[in-house]
Order: structure tokens, then sequence, then C-alpha cells
């Protein structure tokens, strides 16, 4: 059972920003993630309820959503930045 890969209007913003060769290596992980929807790790405190999944230096926040199978992607960032509060 595969999930679709929707991903926040935000986040695509930030994923436009980063820059190309780096950005098709996250690409394709986003895209991976439609068939492994519980391949990242697991948020703690605040981001409790979304998960992440590393990507050289940079991290994909997303949510999982069963009822609907789909995987949202909520941000798209550096590590350094990626947890810190807009």
């Amino acid at each position: 059972m595969s999930y679709s890969v929707r991903i926040k209007r935000s986040a695509a913003k930030e994923l436009a920003r980063i820059p190309h060769h780096d950005r098709q290596r996250v690409v394709k992980a986003i895209d991976r993630l439609g068939e492994r929807p519980l391949a990242g790790r697991p948020l703690r405190g605040e981001l409790q309820g979304l998960r992440r999944v590393r990507v050289g230096d940079y991290r994909i926040v997303y949510e999982v959503i069963d009822d609907s199978l789909v995987v949202l992607v909520v941000r798209v960032a550096h590590r350094r930045e990626v947890y810190r509060q807009r």
C-alpha cells in the first residue's frame, strides 16, 4: 500500500532554495516516503507527532496521516535551522 506525498507550500519554497545537487537528493528521499512512510525517526517535544528523514545536511520533517494515506511534508531545511521555531 503506498501513500500519496503532499508538500506544504512553505516547504516547497524551502526546497527551492536548496542548491540543485542537494535538492535532487532531497526530492528522491521525499518520493521514497510514499512507499516507506515510517522510514524517518519520530520527533519529540514540541514536534511530537512528526517524523524526520536525514539527507546529508538537510532534514525533511513530515507527518504521516494514516486515515487518508497521506505523507505531508511540513519542512525541508538545513539541519541547523530545521528545528527552530519560525
